[in-house]
This record gives C-alpha cells, structure tokens and sequence, in this order.
C-alpha cells in the first residue's frame, strides 16, 4: 500500500472554527488525520480518533505520532464512539467530528475496489476484517429486484432495474472494470451528463456495503448524548442522502414540541437537546474547490448541545 500523507482536509477552518476551543474532541472518521492533527495543532487538548479501516487507522498514528498521548486510536465504526470515549475515561466531549464518505486514500487503493479507473476486486469494505459482504457478494447473488432498489434507494439511478438486470443476466462479475463496462453498455446516458455511467451504482454499493445511512441515523443521537452543555457536533457530508439525514435529524433535535400542528395543546413532552449553530450547510468556497476538487459537493451542518438548564 502507498501512504497517502498529503491528504487534504476538507472544510478544514469552518471545522476548527466550529470546535475549538476544547479540551477533548472525538474525530469519528479520522482517515489519514489531517483533522485531527489540525485540531492539535490549534489548541486542542487531546483528540480520540476512531476509524473502521485498519490501514487507515495506522497511517493517522504514523501522522500523528509528533502529538505523542495527546491523541488517542480506535479501530471502531464511529457509531461506537461512546463505548471508545468511555474506554479512556471520557464521559462527555467538548466537540465531535464527523467526515462522512469515502476517503481520497481509500479511492487511491486500488485492491480495495472503490474506484473503477483500478481493475480490481469488488470489495468496497470499509473494515476488510468485518462481517460486512463484499460488493462482489451483491453483485453476484442478490436478485434483480433487491439489486434494484439498492441502486435507486442509495444511488438515486433512475435506470436501476434494467441496470439490475444486465447484472444477473451477465453473472459473475468479480471486478470493478468489470462492472463498470456493464454499467456502460446498458445505461443509456445523455451527452450532457458529466459523471461516468456507473458512478451512481459504486456509490450505491459501497453505501450498501456499509450500512452507511444506518450507521449514521444511529450515530447522530449518541454522539449528540455524548456531548457537554455548549459542546459541538460537527458533520461534514458529501451526497443528498447522508445530508437529508443530517438535517432531518438537527431539526428535530432542536425542536421542542415535535405535535402534528392540528393538536392544539402539546403533548409529545419533546425538548430540544441542541440549536442550530448554522440553518443553512457551510460549503467549500471557490479556492478550496480549486485546490481540492473533492470539496466541491462538502456541506457542514453543525449544532451546540443545550446547557441543561434550557
């Protein structure tokens, strides 16, 4: 594997302007931790650091080595991270981060099989040592109506069934070239459109791969648990679906009484747990898209957790 070090942080001063000051921070998705060291650097005291990708995790501590206890390292799906806080004696964090998607590390890993420029096993895995299957098991035995609706669901493919079911007539298909030369000759696309016809299906795998959205529905409330009166949380999304579940979720969690509005007097007994700290995403601005592509579809939505007295 080629260590990926010049990785750049996306949204990286709307970040530290959103988390520090603080004592301790979590970077839930800490990749080659460009946040993280970044975060230290500015003044944080300490930061616990939580990736599910094995490789990524040792790269970040080779970073990171220079902030020597200052940071601590788990391997753990950061829909973990209170039982990883709680492992070194943290009960509440000042702030949390989280950078959601794919990596420019992982993309540049061709034997992981995220990318379809690399001919390489289907894989996708974010943690190649989980029980998660692979993008290859879902290619190769779900049906065409089950492949389907992962397409439009996770992809938003307006062409998912016949895409589908190219798929189980042409059966096996191991490789990445390989089903993105299917994905080709079967989706009819417009002379207009900017992105490769299989774009959407990869994405629309690997979300699937690794329970993505669910991870993150059931992410947002603990780590939002997991913060201090005046203590952040900080999300960085990259696609409409990750982002329309960020944004359901703020609202709600900001919002007291939650009562359909034909009930005259409330009675769910809901309270608001954070406030909005932005009601509209922070997005890269015109020199960070220049200097980092990947930035262009960021968003940031962030939120401050209540004092306990509000």
């Amino acid at each position: 594997m080629n260590d990926y070090i010049d990785h750049v942080p996306v949204l990286l001063q709307p970040v530290l302007d959103a988390l520090l000051p603080a004592e301790r921070l979590i970077d839930g998705t800490l990749g080659a931790g460009g946040h993280t060291g970044a975060m230290l650097a500015a003044g944080a005291a300490e930061v616990l650091g939580l990736d599910a990708d094995a490789s990524a995790l040792a790269l970040a501590r080779r970073n990171l080595a220079q902030w020597g206890d200052r940071v601590h390292f788990a391997h753990s799906s950061y829909v973990d991270m209170q039982a990883a806080a709680h492992q070194i004696g943290w009960t509440h964090v000042d702030g949390i981060l989280l950078d959601l998607g794919l990596s420019s590390m992982q993309l540049d890993q061709p034997e992981r099989g995220f990318a379809f420029r690399y001919d390489a096993p289907l894989d996708m895995r974010f943690n190649p040592d989980g029980d998660r299957p692979t993008a290859a098991e879902l290619v190769n035995y779900l049906d065409a109506e089950e492949l389907a609706d992962i397409f439009y669901q996770y992809g938003e493919e307006r062409h998912s069934r016949r895409i589908a079911s190219a798929i189980v007539r042409q059966r096996p298909i191991h490789t990445t070239r390989a089903l993105a030369e299917l994905v080709k000759q079967v989706a009819p696309r417009h002379k207009s459109d900017k992105i490769h016809p299989a774009t959407r299906i990869f994405q629309a795998l690997r979300i699937a791969v690794n329970d993505e959205l669910a991870t993150l529905e059931r992410a947002l409330p603990i780590a939002i648990d997991l913060l201090r009166p005046g203590g952040r949380l900080a999300v960085i999304s990259f696609h409409s679906l990750e982002d329309r579940i960020v944004k359901q979720t703020f609202k709600l969690a900001s919002t007291d009484c939650i009562c359909p509005p034909e009930v005259p007097v409330c009675i769910c007994d809901h309270e608001a747990t954070v406030r909005l700290v932005n009601r509209k995403p922070v997005e890269a601005d015109a020199a960070e898209v220049a200097d980092n592509p990947r930035s262009r579809s960021a968003k940031l939505r962030i939120v401050e957790k209540l004092d306990d007295l509000e």
